[in-house]
């Protein structure tokens, strides 16, 4: 089959009406009236910790997400859950660069919040999606399935694994000129199968000065040598590299008017500039072992190794007018080139386990007892941070290149033991309660890469987790929770502290939960009203002068809010939403004006909606539509500025064509943003700068999808 050859800039009218007409040439082969995503509320949340038990009868809050979801959504990265989940927003999404969500309100840590297949991992790279048969989100407190978390939640990614003849390949393209290619191969018996994943993407989106690729090659066997035994081993060799996209700022204490910036600007544009290079390595095998009818024992290894290159014309701050917060007033600001080459990063993970159920005291039981045990290692080279010349918003000034070293890095090492139990134990027909322990031991050194400025410390602590959940009905049930988490840090190890490099006293976070969940044969809803208490460190003191500062306590952040999910299906049409109240407050704090005010980048609520309909006229051609909106968000620490809330429109066409009883193609076609909105989709204060991203414009996609 020949490959379509599209202009560079094709009509985005043009384009939908083609995907019309594709759907209706084709109606008379189609025999298969398709849903929105199917429902994701019978799956089970495994990066829980409690088997199999369904998510409408868990006590928490977690969504799982499938690839026919991701693909109608047209998701290729982690950045874009936002667009299905209103409790998770941007949280400094730069593209070309890792992902970083916040949940809850609080951002994931890309150290400690993330999972695969249940195991931790670092999210501090690009982490493939192709080869993910679904994503798992667990809000709130996590100190039952992490030593240590932000409090926001966890993100697991599931693995494909081998599941019968397959023989399915993908082509897609999306505007500017984005091209991809992919396969998923594999076969399965008895005793032994194997998948392959493969996927090629050349990156070309609409922002300027970005092309890159992207590569995946994912192995994963599974073999049963004997009854009761399973073996499951699989590989992932990742790449893309390409070119990141800074952030646009504040122009003195103005926030410019979104309609007016141009989203395709980037200003990482000079001609010296290279790509964001990230690669990973990553292979892990698990054995399951029968003990019994109701016990088995499971040994599970992973290691991760990621290298990058990370490389930017870095926009920072104002010179001019002695204010590093932002930009210029009019539209300058201070570049630098900034170089960190030869990264490393290596994780290895070993779980054991015990799962099983039995009877004591009367009661039922379903339970883990569990060993984790896993160490983190990041190396480090020299880095350039030097200060270039000025740039412009509109992306035309020109500037020399410095990439002499001239900074040192920081290599870090931890290593951490934890002990886990769990046990729903039945108290009734009705009723059960949920019980966790967990108990790590951390120990953490670093130094900086010439040797100066070494760390070290040790540290332990306890979280538990308790819940209660009760069933109304066959349908409908409520449960209660509380849980703590841990973050863990040292006082960063500079003259001006005159703590410098001490281990400061562990955040426990803690978060109360109550809800409802009704699981019907047309109606899915989840309610749950949270309350997530963190307590926060401050620098105190002058800090301009050496131990004139002293990071310590300060108070808490408060997050409380309602979050309600809601799936609706009857005949040809199926409806998906979910929205998230949050009120966000600092409080206790020793700081002039912080008590009281919001954090920065958390909206205060927002709104996501899906929804799929079924033309009867021609069976398996769906209209999909998505919804997001979300409020508006604060921009500086102090409250004084805003960016407004904005609302977003993406629609799409899915068409399933059946060549026979066991081919099929799945055609997809989409507009994202179709209003091309213009606003600033987040408002991320980081290193202490205040940076605006916009909304991507409007964005044609198309994809085939063949099952042979």
């Amino acid at each position: 089959m020949a490959l379509i050859a599209f202009p560079s800039r094709p009509s985005p009218l043009a384009l939908a009406a083609g995907a019309a007409l594709l759907g209706a040439a084709l109606a008379a082969s189609a025999q298969q009236t398709v849903t929105i995503t199917g429902r994701s509320s019978g799956n089970a949340a495994s990066v829980a910790g409690f088997g199999d038990q369904p998510l409408y009868r868990a006590p928490f809050a977690a969504s799982v997400i499938s690839t026919a979801q991701l693909a109608d959504a047209g998701i290729s990265g982690l950045g874009d859950l936002t667009r299905l989940d209103a409790a998770t927003t941007d949280a400094y999404n730069a593209p070309g660069y890792w992902s970083m969500l916040a949940v809850r309100g609080f951002t994931l840590d890309p150290q400690f919040n993330y999972r695969r297949d249940g195991l931790p991992v670092n999210a501090e790279s690009v982490l493939p999606l192709a080869n993910k048969r679904s994503l798992e989100l667990l809000k709130g407190t996590s100190g039952l399935q992490a030593g240590t978390s932000a409090p926001g939640g966890l993100v697991n990614l599931q693995v494909k694994r081998p599941a019968g003849p397959l023989r399915n390949a993908m082509l897609g393209w999306t505007e500017d000129d984005t091209r991809s290619v992919a396969v998923d191969l594999g076969d399965a018996t008895a005793r032994w199968g194997w998948r392959v994943n493969a996927e090629y993407a050349h990156l070309q989106p609409q922002t300027d000065d970005s092309r890159g690729h992207r590569k995946l090659l994912a192995l994963a066997v599974d073999a049963r040598p004997a009854d009761g035994t399973l073996i499951e081993a699989e590989a992932e060799y990742s790449l893309q590299t390409q070119p990141s996209t800074p952030g646009f700022s504040l122009l003195g204490n103005r926030l410019p008017d979104a309609k007016a910036i141009d989203p395709r600007i980037n200003l990482n544009d000079q001609p010296w500039r290279l790509p964001v290079v990230m690669e990973g390595r990553t292979g892990s095998v698990r054995l399951t072992q029968s003990l019994g009818k109701e016990l088995q024992f499971v040994a599970h290894a992973m290691r991760q190794r990621l290298d990058s290159d990370d490389r930017i014309a870095f926009p920072f701050g104002c010179s001019a007018e002695n204010d590093y917060t932002r930009y210029c007033s009019d539209g300058s600001f201070d570049l630098y080139d900034f170089r960190s080459e030869g990264e490393r990063r290596t994780t290895d993970a070993v779980d054991l386990s015990l799962q099983g159920a039995a009877a004591w005291g009367g009661w039922r039981h379903q339970y883990t007892v569990g060993l984790l045990r896993t160490h983190f290692e990041a190396r480090f080279n020299r880095q350039a941070y030097n200060w270039v010349g000025i740039g412009t918003i509109d992306g035309l000034s020109v500037v020399p290149s410095d990439p002499a070293l001239t900074d040192e890095n920081t290599d870090r090492d931890e290593r951490s033991t934890e002990w886990r139990l769990q046990d729903r134990v039945v108290l009734t027909s009705n009723t059960s309660a949920w019980l966790g322990l967990r108990h790590s031991a951390l120990d953490r050194r670093s130094v900086r890469t010439d040797g100066s400025r070494p760390t070290a410390y040790t540290q332990s602590f306890t979280t538990p987790w308790l819940a209660i959940s009760h069933q109304l009905s066959r349908q409908g049930m409520v449960y209660a929770s509380w849980g703590e988490g841990v973050e863990s840090a040292v006082a960063p190890n500079r003259s001006r502290y005159s703590n410098a490099g001490q281990a400061l006293p562990a955040l426990k976070s803690r978060q109360i939960e109550l809800g409802y969940k009704h699981h019907g044969e047309r109606l899915d809803v989840n309610v749950a009203a949270f309350d997530i208490r963190r307590p926060e460190w401050a620098d105190l003191g002058a800090c301009d002068v050496d131990a004139s500062c002293t990071r310590q306590a300060d108070g808490a952040s408060r997050h409380r809010g309602v979050e309600a999910e809601a799936e609706w299906r009857r005949g040809a049409l199926s409806l998906r939403g979910s929205a998230l109240w949050l009120h966000a407050r600092r409080e206790g704090s020793a700081q002039a004006g912080i008590d009281g005010l919001r954090p920065t980048n958390v909206p205060a609520y927002s709104l996501k909606a899906q929804a799929a309909y079924n033309l009867a006229a021609v069976p398996g051609l769906a209209l999909l539509g998505f919804v997001s909106h979300e409020g508006s968000r604060m921009v500086l620490p102090d409250n004084s500025v805003q960016t407004p809330g904005w609302t977003r429109v993406d629609l799409a066409l899915r068409y399933t064509q059946r060549l026979d009883a066991n081919r099929r193609i799945v055609w997809r076609a989409g507009i994202d943003n179709v209003a091309d909105q213009r606003a600033w989709k987040e408002s991320p204060y980081q290193y202490d700068h205040a940076y605006l991203y916009p909304l991507a414009p409007r964005t044609v996609s198309i994809t085939a999808q063949f099952t042979l």
